[in-house]
């Protein structure tokens, strides 16, 4: 267990239970990214602390670009912790970044690691996030996307007009009832919907209105998804469309950081994704990102609904009084 590094999104933690001096350790590999990584750390006058990737074939032909931040806490020491500047390094080997902090402390240590970003080094580098390939449009490899996309971007034989916010566009009706039983209860019943073959979507502008119907015909580009994937979640929740929830919640949980955090919270809260208020309550408590946050916290609990706001108390005496 001392090796195991424990993950969530962009952050990575190794507890380690005993470090003695003039010693060494290496933790199990953990991955973030696209990368497998290690850390290791060696115990002399200073704590010296390295982060590398895995050496693979993908670490040799797209070696990691990182942006990061570290920080170090001895649990001996009442809990202080040293954190890093902002690292911005290309990684290759164990060499690459050393991080030496001035601690005369042995025991128990804990080493958290947020990636900022990750960029593939070479030609053209570039983030790996947004990195889900669920979103990427397949059309060039799958002739029946190819026939879908064209549906829709010509409007062959649609059957229906949906109107936005600010402006509006032409579906099929078979299309959307077959990806939504709210659809498919709007066409198949004596609604005026049924009867106009018109829909109005005006909680949803016209960008993330095809957006949507993009992801039903299965033709969704991947920066799409991730420009409009809180509208998405909240189509998702009103018509119903189960699939769509769940690429949301995990792109969400992905993407957690310390800038957007608590709304990810609120947005948990409020479409019921456990998995992802779980999520942020292990970033802030157990990872100790509270400390990061603080400045808006004030805010936060004047606007936030009373039970979350209990929750994440009682989240607070479970990490001070662990069982």
């Amino acid at each position: 267990m001392d090796d195991k590094v424990e993950t969530l999104g962009r952050l990575a933690r190794w507890k380690i239970d005993n470090l003695g001096p003039s010693s060494y350790k290496k933790s199990d590999p953990f991955k973030v990214g696209i990368w497998n990584w290690y850390f290791s750390v060696v115990r002399n006058r200073y704590l010296y602390i390295h982060i590398f990737p895995e050496p693979s074939s993908v670490s040799k032909d797209q070696p990691p670009f990182a942006r990061f931040i570290l920080r170090v806490s001895n649990a001996s020491s009442s809990r202080s912790f040293h954190i890093s500047p902002v690292q911005e390094k290309l990684l290759r080997t164990e060499d690459d970044f050393i991080w030496s902090v001035d601690t005369p402390s042995v025991g128990r240590y804990i080493i958290d690691v947020e990636f900022l970003d990750l960029k593939i080094n070479g030609e053209e580098t570039s983030s790996v996030w947004p990195s889900d390939e669920v979103y990427q449009t397949i059309g060039i490899q799958s002739s029946t996307i190819c026939c879908l996309s064209r549906m829709l971007d010509e409007a062959i034989h649609a059957d229906l007009t949906i109107i936005t916010a600010d402006g509006s566009l032409r579906a099929h009706k078979a299309v959307l009832s077959s990806s939504s039983p709210v659809f498919r209860s709007m066409f198949h019943h004596n609604l005026k919907e049924k009867e106009s073959s018109t829909i109005h979507v005006e909680d949803m502008s016209l960008e993330s209105c095809t957006a949507l119907i993009s992801f039903l015909y299965g033709t969704i580009k991947q920066q799409d998804f991730w420009k409009h994937r809180l509208a998405l979640l909240g189509a998702a929740n009103k018509y119903d469309i189960d699939g769509l929830k769940d690429i949301c919640e995990e792109s969400l949980l992905e993407d957690l950081n310390s800038r957007n955090v608590l709304d990810m919270l609120n947005e948990a809260w409020f479409y019921e994704l456990l998995k992802l208020k779980k999520g942020c309550l292990v970033f802030l408590f157990e990872f100790g990102k509270i400390h990061d946050v603080k400045d808006k916290l004030n805010n936060f609990f004047q606007h936030a609904d009373r039970e979350l706001v209990i929750e994440m108390f009682q989240e607070v005496l479970s990490v001070s009084n662990p069982v």
